[in-house]
């Protein structure tokens, strides 16, 4: 990791820097130069390469192991170990689609991502994508956490998506009166074979992520009956997480991928996602993120139903997994230990 000392000079603005640093080189950020840019652009501080600091050997051998254990149909080349380790040790047109890949264990995915810089910003497991008004809430849950709509969404034609059209085309009118729905529209519909950027996306997450995932399930088979309620509740608590977290990891994976340089093609290449995003003046790009309220776009997440709409399990039922799986003393829900963590929870349900 380099280490870069600058123009701060206090204990506590040196320790910001260093967190700093650190994230970008868990983001595969090492160019010194970009991270010049970055820095100066993002943070308004000045820095100069010091020196340069390496992990031991023994780190960097079992990082690799433990990435080889999370792909045990072994579809991630050396470049994906690398960026996956960068990962775990650490506007615009949106598309919006649902993976159906694991739908047939119980868990459906939704997603949204930006099209011109292929950003992921927002991969999310839910009950069931094919609900207008869960659709809408992970919609607007995205333009409450960014504060901001893109210029237009796109998605297929499907009715899980009316709503994400009605709340688009009203805050569009709401916050951003100057730009007309007429001229552009803030929501689109599109054939399914025309909304290519979100589509495209899924086959990386099916053979990095999605399959494997259906590996790690079947382990499982012998030592879970669905039928039987208890252990159904406690598989809903235990995959959501397990699921939802492999899915921030994978998203943050695929965001700070460098894509191959291609000449000629007239979105950004050579670079990673949050690259380009951050850096999109250098990019010949403008920033059209419309601003909003987020009190109104929190208001009405609340209106529609809230977290209940994408909730596995209710709370109290969390609460109290949640209180079972601490005092058995777990730390951490992986691919490799949660079907021995089922065993150990169920009797105490």
């Amino acid at each position: 990791m380099s280490v870069w000392a600058g123009n701060i000079g206090n204990v506590q603005n040196d320790q910001l820097i260093k967190q700093i640093l650190t994230q970008y080189h868990h983001n595969g950020i090492t160019d010194r130069k970009k991270i010049s840019r970055l820095l100066k652009m993002e943070h308004g501080v000045t820095m100069s390469a010091q020196s340069t600091h390496s992990l031991p050997v023994s780190t960097k051998q079992q990082l690799v192991l433990d990435q080889l254990a999370q792909d045990p149909l072994h579809h991630r080349g050396p470049r994906l170990v690398q960026e996956a380790i960068m990962a775990d040790t650490g506007h615009l047109l949106m598309s919006g689609d649902g993976h159906d890949k694991l739908s047939k264990i119980g868990f459906p995915i939704w997603a949204i991502r930006d099209q011109w810089s292929g950003k992921w910003l927002g991969m999310w497991v839910v009950p069931n994508n094919r609900l207008k008004t869960s659709i809408a809430y992970l919609y607007l849950s995205l333009v409450y956490e960014i504060g901001g709509m893109p210029l237009q969404t796109t998605t297929d034609c499907g009715s899980e998506t009316t709503e994400v059209y009605g709340f688009a085309t009203a805050l569009r009118e709401f916050f951003s009166p100057n730009l007309s729905t007429d001229e552009l529209s803030a929501h689109q519909f599109l054939k399914s074979v025309h909304n290519i950027t979100i589509k495209w996306g899924w086959l990386c997450v099916r053979l990095q992520w999605g399959d494997n995932v259906k590996v790690f399930w079947e382990a499982g088979e012998e030592i879970y009956n669905d039928m039987d309620p208890r252990q159904y509740d406690l598989v809903q608590w235990l995959w959501l997480q397990l699921i939802q977290q492999e899915l921030d990891k994978l998203k943050h994976r695929l965001n700070t991928h460098t894509v191959r340089f291609d000449r000629n093609k007239i979105l950004p290449s050579g670079v990673s996602s949050n690259i380009a995003m951050a850096l999109h003046k250098d990019y010949g790009a403008e920033d059209c993120l419309q601003l909003v309220d987020r009190d109104v776009v929190k208001n009405l997440m609340v209106e529609i139903g809230g977290e209940d709409l994408v909730r596995f399990v209710d709370v109290e039922y969390s609460a109290h997994a949640q209180l079972i799986f601490d005092n058995l003393g777990f730390k951490d829900l992986t691919f490799q230990n949660v079907w021995p963590i089922f065993s150990a929870m169920l009797p105490l349900m």
